[in-house]
């Protein structure tokens, strides 16, 4: 009798009342010829339906399809505008990830120079746990009129670079559309800061533009290397020569996937990718999880001064993302050893954004950002290497407030990659991976990405760069300080607890000059130098 009832279950009613419907209008139709056209429409509209349904029941890849047929697509649905209707209507303006609502309509009115301000009072919950603030002094200052640039390049460099404090982190053409890539490029020239091209390649997108650009060469070495993948020399020479590239760096790991490698499949090898990166037609394009070139600290630093030699005495330099602290301390150790030292360290968080990762790297690989930069800073502080070393900061910043944190626990200048994809329009719908991108931002279909128009969104990257470094200035002047190179720990709180709160400076204690070379026992740092070795990236045991 159960069997029977089953199909005016609630489960199955959906597929009995499309069915029955079916039916009776064919059968109406039938009998009555003159009103057949009428019915032709629901009698496709429900017979479709019933086949679906049927397909439903037969089809063995979703449970919920064979107990629910045609009811249970609504829930696939739903599932799937699930995050449009979440950030269009019940986000907070403090809430969303990876940023939050009020973030992103910041850089978004900055880009298009609209009223930035807001009415009323803070929105924060200024006695959370966590939340932290910026201390103002009794007497501030005029605000700077300069645009906040550092010159990086330390001894061994023949060509210093002048660089803003403020510039375009990582994305490589490919991960960009072809537009996106010249409007930040033609942005930055603008605005005069630096465009950092990712690992994917030099592409005719960045020259085109004539913007700065810092050179990032990864582990598939992509614009100079063999066929075979191994380092090219001459093919680096010859693109780091060029006079728009002012910096050459590499790519040791990257925060929101640290020690992944990548593989772009051989379907999507285009011939343009091809011939930008330099890889065959038809085969996978592979980055490496580790270097080819290298495999020793004291390689590294050879390799580091290579590339500033091939370059023409430009500044070189690395980028990484914190993992084991001995391996950072050995690279240290090397610098000691051999007498080379790089121009510039950018630090990357596990904040990081990236294109595609796994959910376990991006979430639980890798050390924070603020962690990291302040963990290179007290390093180089304690082989007394800080002043020849400038160090940039790379990890979810949008903010001057952003800005400023970092440079206050030890980094010299800041990248952001998504603060300026928001210029460019991002609407954080987290669908890089899937080439849909709904701006044209993050996409290589040209239907999307003519989307993006160039010449509007070229001032967008100027504007939002503009702002933000005149907010850094308020920031800065409130401070009673003149240069953000001038911010220190102490200028920073944290609140631990509903009732306490630490300094920075409590927070991120800083090691002496020399303090390693003299034998430390701060714990960060005892243990894991007596574990670093020049020879090798394993520790001592």
């Amino acid at each position: 009798m159960e069997t029977l009832l089953l199909p005016f279950s609630p489960r199955f009613i959906v597929l009995t009342i499309c069915a029955v419907v079916t039916a009776l209008l064919i059968g109406i139709g039938i009998a009555d010829r003159k009103i057949f056209d009428i019915l032709l429409i629901p009698i496709v509209i429900f017979g479709a339906l019933t086949l679906l349904g049927v397909r439903d029941l037969m089809q063995k890849g979703h449970a919920v399809l064979r107990n629910y047929p045609i009811s249970a697509h609504m829930r696939f649905l739903l599932e799937e505008i699930r995050p449009e209707m979440r950030q269009y209507f019940f986000e907070s303006e403090k809430d969303g990830m990876p940023f939050s609502r009020d973030t992103r309509s910041l850089v978004y009115q900055r880009a298009k120079m609209q009223l930035d301000k807001r009415p009323f009072g803070t929105q924060e919950d200024v006695y959370r746990e966590g939340y932290e603030w910026m201390h103002h002094s009794v007497s501030p200052k005029t605000h700077a009129e300069e645009k906040f640039r550092i010159t990086i390049g330390g001894p061994d460099c023949k060509q210093p670079y002048s660089a803003s404090v403020f510039n375009i982190s990582a994305m490589s053409f490919g991960a960009l559309s072809p537009n996106a890539v010249r409007a930040l490029n033609a942005g930055a020239k603008k605005g005069s800061f630096a465009h950092d091209t990712g690992e994917g390649g030099f592409s005719p997108y960045h020259a085109e533009m004539g913007g700065d650009i810092i050179w990032e060469i990864g582990s598939g070495y992509f614009g100079c290397r063999h066929l075979d993948g191994t380092f090219d020399p001459e093919a680096f020479a010859r693109v780091a020569s060029q006079d728009q590239i002012k910096m050459v760096e590499l790519k040791i790991s990257q925060g929101a996937k640290p020690g992944h490698g990548g593989v772009l499949p051989a379907a999507k090898v285009s011939e343009e990718i091809s011939k930008i990166r330099g890889v065959a037609m038809g085969e996978d394009c592979i980055s490496p999880a580790s270097h080819r070139a290298f495999s020793t600290p004291v390689g590294m630093m050879q390799f580091i001064a290579e590339m500033r030699r091939l370059s023409g005495g430009k500044p070189a330099g690395f980028k990484l993302c914190i993992g084991h602290p001995w391996e950072f301390l050995a690279i240290c150790k090397a610098m000691l050893e051999t007498g080379i030292y790089p121009d510039f360290i950018v630090v990357d968080g596990n904040e990081g954004g990236t294109g595609a990762a796994p959910l376990e790297f991006m979430d639980h690989l890798g050390m924070p950002m603020r962690e990291g930069v302040n963990f290179v800073h007290n390093a180089l502080v304690g082989i007394n290497a800080r002043d020849r070393i400038k160090i940039g900061a790379s990890g979810k910043i949008a903010t001057a407030f952003d800005m400023a944190r970092a440079m206050a626990i030890g980094a010299d200048y800041c990248n952001s990659a998504r603060g300026f994809m928001f210029s460019l329009g991002c609407i954080q719908s987290l669908s890089c991976h899937t080439d849909r991108c709904p701006t044209g931002v993050a996409t290589q279909d040209p239907t999307r990405a003519r989307a993006l128009y160039v010449p509007l969104k070229i001032d967008r990257v100027h504007n939002y760069h503009h702002a933000t470094l005149h907010s850094l200035t308020e920031l800065i002047a409130a401070a009673g300080l003149e240069h953000p190179q001038q911010l220190r720990p102490i200028h920073f709180t944290q609140r631990t607890s509903t009732t306490d709160v630490r300094s920075f400076a409590q927070l991120y204690p800083a090691l002496r000059p020399g303090e390693l070379l003299e034998g430390t026992e701060d714990p960060r740092f005892r243990d894991a130098w007596r574990m670093a070795q020049t020879g090798t990236f394993q520790p001592a045991m």
